[in-house]
């Protein structure tokens, strides 16, 4: 049996962070106490991916990265050292933007449905040629500036191959003759014929519920496998993706075995659970995340953001409402091909039951059934439903949608009730499988890359897996949540940051402060954004916060932010419709906010106040992260204080060799402060992975501590290894701060022992009943644990 990494250390691998890089840092890994390293995904990617999501060739290890024999090597060292490594797979998509490089989908242009890879993506061949949305908006002027070169057809630096026998005549005419046609891009929404990850056109979907496209998709990884046993496991990416998750999943714990760690990037709902009949260990820990993050908000800050938010953009919305919003926005604007494939999908399957699904078809109109179809999806409360003939689970969730449907088109509610009788009573079909695979598309892009950039009351909230509408997780949430992983799926990872999150850890921690101090803030950004307005005044709510949040932070860095911000918030400038004014606006703000030396003495003054108690919630939720239930990945650079936004921002260089000299230091007894260097989270990191690697029996079973005293509210405290091990942080410093600190607070520790000794702050505890104040004078933290 695989015994489980204490700790995870997440690495972005690329051309620019190769195998022989990571090589270099496994000594540093070791010592500061993880058990694995979690590599990006490593197959062959599109030429510069700095992510590797966009596999081009499943069957190669990825040359940019080192190549195989850079693996090995890698594999070598990682064994030397005690480490395992934990794999990304990609199971849902192949990378396209660039054809040569992906051999199956080039030669399924070539080809067509002749192409032994045909079968491997998913087309839809009854809609005629493929069509490749890669030419200008004016499609016809587009179309004349294509060229034959050799016996390709090029489209300036796009390439497309040409089918034997058909290359004389014109560069117009031998495009007509091919598989595929050549569009405009801004048909992709409604008239793409091959099923993509989410609206990205250059990421083309595979059939892996074949059993061929799964053994040719996943031989590599599996011999990989096979061959090492200091790979320890994989990660699945988007499984929600796939026309039968459960069945996937089940065909690829038969593979792996029962032991290997098989993870999946599933993001639940509140209350949510993983399906019971999924052969894995868990999931990459948003859950936790929220959970976590959320216990170091302040419940009472709520009112008074909510109320500024209403006042400052002249709306006053619920979370629900925006999030309503944004899911109908994707399916009647980006994911339109989608959703009529769907409804053409039930016209010709269910559909055609009128006993089945008591409609009529032929009494309903193409845009009805449209509509419907678009309906239904945006109910879903969760991601999707996973209901398939041999196991149908998330029922209650297609119940909702279908409900919440009617609620809202009433006028449709017959035939909202023959979709939800398709779904539910034939859940084999095409339709019924296509429906659950969108509705997570739905929810992904209209609620996380759309509402979550809309409602800006809080956005230390708006993250992904997060609840905004929940302001924060109260202290007996909290615990329910761990409890429940520890009994449930104590085999989980769980995270703070990873390379999809909206901002970092620290970005997080620090704003979690204004929900402290709701009034100055709000007075605050009234007179700053009468002084630099942007165009969207729900934008003036994001942009002052990430910029408080991610301080210091140059102009350039902020501006990519906003902008991607801004369209993937849709309301005044967009990816599919750029208003350039907007754009103009948006880019220039940050060099003009910069340049105000007067607000910017402010803004500095301002982020001096709350940085303070934004390290101390830092430090409290990686110390909870650590030392909770699951096993705790550190994305890379986040051992110290690390303020980045969502990506690209995230996948910035790492500075190793400070980090390295940093744990030089406290491993030769240095106590660092808690300042702005971050040698104090590097502490709490390497305490607590340190001792789930050399004592991994304290990090078993789970109960919460509560603290006694008038200050008790301002500790969240658990232990673990039958009372061996206690983990107690501060929460509301601020409010702490004003109430005059600790005063009488003790928290009492189980069994009536007193001999205990703080990892983090190193020294003995000599009480049963320590009071607070003075356990925690050194560190807002402290991890105890009794003798071996």
């Amino acid at each position: 049996m695989n015994r489980l990494p204490g700790s995870t250390y997440r690495l972005q691998f690329s051309r620019d962070h190769t195998f022989t890089d990571a090589r270099a840092l496994t000594g540093y890994l070791d010592r500061l106490g993880v058990g694995a390293l979690y590599a990006s995904p490593l197959l062959a990617s599109g030429t510069g991916s700095n992510h590797g999501y966009d596999v081009v060739d499943p069957t190669r290890i990825s040359a940019e990265r080192g190549g195989e024999d850079g693996l090995r090597a890698l594999l070598a060292t990682l064994r030397e050292r005690g480490l395992a490594l934990l794999l990304d797979i990609v199971p849902n998509h192949v990378g396209v933007a660039t054809p040569a490089e992906n051999p199956w989908w080039w030669d399924v242009l070539m080809h067509g449905p002749a192409s032994r890879w045909a079968g491997h993506f998913d087309i839809d061949r009854g809609a005629g040629p493929l069509l490749i949305p890669v030419l200008d908006a004016d499609e016809d002027d587009a179309l004349q500036k294509l060229t034959v070169v050799g016996d390709e057809l090029h489209y300036f630096e796009h390439r497309f191959p040409i089918a034997p026998g058909t290359g004389e005549g014109s560069a117009q005419d031998v495009h007509e003759r091919q598989h595929y046609r050549l569009v405009s891009w801004r048909r992709a929404a409604a008239e793409l014929t091959y099923r993509r990850f989410f609206d990205v056109s250059d990421l083309a979907a595979v059939r892996v519920e074949d059993p061929q496209v799964f053994a040719d998709t996943h031989a590599t990884v599996l011999r990989l496998l096979r061959e090492h046993d200091t790979i320890i496991g994989l990660r699945v990416d988007h499984p929600d993706g796939l026309s039968d998750p459960g069945g996937y999943l089940r065909r690829l714990r038969t593979e792996i075995g029962p032991w290997k760690w098989l993870l999946v990037e599933k993001i639940l709902g509140v209350g949510e659970d993983l399906p019971a009949s999924w052969p894995v260990d868990g999931t990459t820990g948003y859950e936790a995340l929220r959970e976590v993050c959320g216990v170091f908000v302040d419940p009472d800050g709520a009112g008074l953001l909510t109320q500024f938010a209403a006042e400052h953009t002249g709306e006053k919305r619920s979370a629900h409402s925006v999030e309503d919003d944004g899911r109908h926005l994707v399916v009647g604007q980006i994911l339109v091909a989608e959703v009529q494939r769907i409804a053409d999908a039930f016209r010709a399957g269910p559909g055609a039951d009128a006993g089945l699904t008591g409609v009529d078809l032929t009494t309903v109109t193409a845009a009805d059934l449209h509509d419907a179809v678009g309906e239904l999806l945006c109910g879903f409360p969760v991601y999707r439903s996973y209901l398939t003939p041999a196991i149908a689970e998330g029922r209650a969730a297609a119940d909702v949608a279908v409900g919440v449907a009617r609620t809202r088109r009433p006028d449709l509610a017959a035939l909202l009730t023959g979709l939800y009788r398709g779904l539910v009573d034939d859940p084999g079909s095409e339709y019924a499988t296509r429906l659950q695979q969108t509705s997570g598309m739905v929810t992904a892009k209209g609620v996380e890359d759309t509402a979550f950039y809309r409602y800006n009351r809080l956005v230390a909230l708006n993250e992904v897996g997060g609840a905004p509408a929940r302001f924060g997780v109260s202290v007996p949430e909290f615990h329910a949540g761990l409890a429940h992983r520890e009994a449930g799926r104590s085999r989980t990872m769980t995270t703070l940051s990873t390379h999809d999150t909206k901002r970092s850890e620290d970005v997080r921690a620090r704003l979690a402060v204004l929900a402290e101090r709701p009034a100055d803030w709000a007075d605050r950004v009234r007179r700053w954004s009468v002084r630099h307005p942007l165009p969207d005044r729900s934008l003036e709510l994001l942009a002052w916060q990430s910029l408080v949040g991610a301080w210091p932070i140059p102009a350039d860095r902020l501006a990519g932010y906003l902008n991607k911000a801004a369209k993937e918030a849709k309301l005044v400038t967009s990816h599919v419709d750029a208003d350039a004014d907007a754009d103009a606006a948006i880019a220039d703000w940050p060099s003009a906010v910069l340049a105000d030396t007067e607000l910017v003495e402010e803004i500095e003054a301002f982020v001096a106040g709350i940085a303070g108690p934004g390290r101390s919630n830092s430090l409290g939720q990686k110390l909870l992260q650590m030392a909770g239930p699951g096993v705790p990945d550190v994305y890379q650079g986040t051992e110290l204080f690390e303020y980045s936004l969502v990506d690209p921002d995230n996948r910035r260089p790492v500075d190793f060799g400070a980090r390295d000299r940093l744990l030089e230091r406290i491993d030769a007894g240095w106590q660092p402060p808690v300042d702005v260097d971050g040698g104090a989270k590097l502490l709490v990191t390497a305490a607590a992975a340190r001792l789930r690697r050399f004592r991994p029996e304290l990090f078993s079973g789970y109960g919460p501590l509560p603290a006694q005293g008038a200050a008790a509210e301002h500790a969240v405290a658990f232990s673990r290894g039958g009372g061996a091990l206690v983990a107690v942080a501060t929460r509301l410093p601020e409010g702490l701060d004003r109430r005059g600190g600790w005063g009488d607070t003790t928290l009492p520790l189980p069994g009536g022992f007193d001999d205990w000794h703080d990892m983090i702050a190193n020294r003995p505890v000599g009480s049963a009943a320590p009071r607070l104040g003075e356990l925690l004078d050194r560190y807002p933290v402290a991890l105890l644990v009794r003798p071996a």
